[in-house]
């Protein structure tokens, strides 16, 4: 079952440019799918650099004069390499087509920004546009759906569907919102597999990590504390690991797009947090999944935490479609006042807190010292996250 993305407007857009295209996102987020979707109908080469035969067939038309290699191929109007961080000279190749202007279009799909980033970030230096593609969004998951409707509204869904949202929700958060996990009968399976070293198959095959133990370790300690503010220390110390490796090892799984780092927002360093960071998951049912705990009861614990790291993921997530407009941000003062999520763009400041129960919202700290209101986003109005926007409103 196909699902209608929010992306294939912005890859359209990327086609009809001049631009090298760099897609890039988790294993399993539909990187593929989506191309294949939006390039029906059109001729175009597919090379999967996981397919040795497929590696090797590139690098033989890489040696040939760029006209002559193209035509080894084929002449593709579109050359899709899939898994580019593969073969680190990739976009060097990618690039010396690019520049003598033949008629073709490159798209290179990542699961890792590792080696695909680093080469393309030098090679492609002004030559490419970047897709960043998370795991689906709400509205998307909520195609899904047949009591939503294919297309569904959200004030139309909030209004006359709350017990059916809300149920729904509630699956979202304890299994998250891959495309496969959303319309699977058995998405637990799914999820186990997924975090197992599935889904950082590319940060071991760096050879980066050592020891793939340690990182197994520290990904279950930032499950338990996903939310909170994370001391990069005391990480340190529970796991017997220097400063620098742990710093180096959250890198990497930001760069393979499991976590994501929220930093503090502050304009007053003597009264207001400046330097800490929340780490939070992209995806809820893979944080779920490494500690064990897939359940979709509202009753759970830390549906609290759950429900933070599901909002601020949603956002995340169309900031990245965006191409990431917004900063986003948490604020603490040292008086313990607080806001779960600020966004800035430009000049323009919003702020959030994000409740699951209908407790009211304490924003007068952060009103007082910044003249915004602070709003609130509950399991009532779940859209809030998909339709923030600092443009109007």
């Amino acid at each position: 079952m196909y699902i209608k993305r929010v992306a294939e407007q912005v890859l359209k857009q990327l086609l009809l440019g001049n631009k090298v295209g760099v897609v890039l996102g988790a294993r399993q987020v539909g990187k593929t799918t989506l191309v294949e979707q939006v390039l029906t109908g059109q001729p175009a080469l597919f090379l999967n650099f996981d397919v040795e035969v497929d590696k090797a067939r590139f690098l033989a038309a890489s040696v040939l004069a760029p006209a002559d290699g193209l035509r080894s191929l084929g002449n593709p109007p579109v050359l899709v390499i899939d898994e580019a961080q593969r073969l680190p000279q990739a976009a060097r190749i990618v690039k010396g087509w690019h520049d003598v202007r033949l008629p073709v279009k490159f798209l290179l799909l990542g699961s890792s920004s590792l080696n695909l980033l680093d080469q393309a970030a030098e090679s492609l230096t002004g030559r490419s546009r970047k897709l960043v593609l998370p795991p689906l969004v709400l509205a998307e998951a909520l195609r899904t759906q047949t009591w939503a409707g294919p297309d569904p509204a959200p004030e139309h869904v909030c209004r006359h569907f709350a017990p059916q949202l809300r149920a729904f929700l509630l699956q979202r958060l304890g299994l998250g919102s891959y495309p496969e996990v959303v319309t699977s009968g058995e998405p637990e399976g799914l999820l186990r597999e997924l975090s197992s070293d599935y889904l950082w198959k590319d940060v071991l095959q760096t050879g980066l990590v050592k020891t793939p133990d340690l990182i197994k370790r520290l990904l279950l300690l930032l499950a338990h504390q996903a939310g909170g503010e994370v001391s990069v220390n005391e990480l340190a110390t529970q796991l017997a690991m220097a400063r620098p490796t742990v710093e180096r090892y959250l890198d990497l799984l930001e760069q393979t797009f499991v976590i994501f780092r929220l930093p503090a927002f502050s304009t007053n360093p003597r009264k207001e947090i400046a330097k800490s960071q929340k780490v939070f998951f992209w995806d809820t049912g893979i944080r779920n999944a490494l500690l064990n705990a897939l359940s979709t009861d509202e009753f759970r614990p830390d549906i609290g935490a759950l429900w933070e790291n599901w909002v601020i993921a949603e956002v995340a997530k169309h900031n990245a479609l965006l191409g990431s407009p917004a900063e986003l941000r948490f604020w603490r003062t040292r008086a313990q006042s607080e806001v779960d999520l600020v966004v800035k763009q430009g000049p323009r400041l919003r702020a959030f807190e994000i409740k699951w129960s209908s407790r009211r919202v304490a924003g007068r700290a952060f009103r007082d010292a910044y003249g915004v209101e602070v709003e609130s986003i509950g399991p009532d109005n779940p859209f809030a996250a998909d339709l923030l926007s600092l443009s109007s409103g």
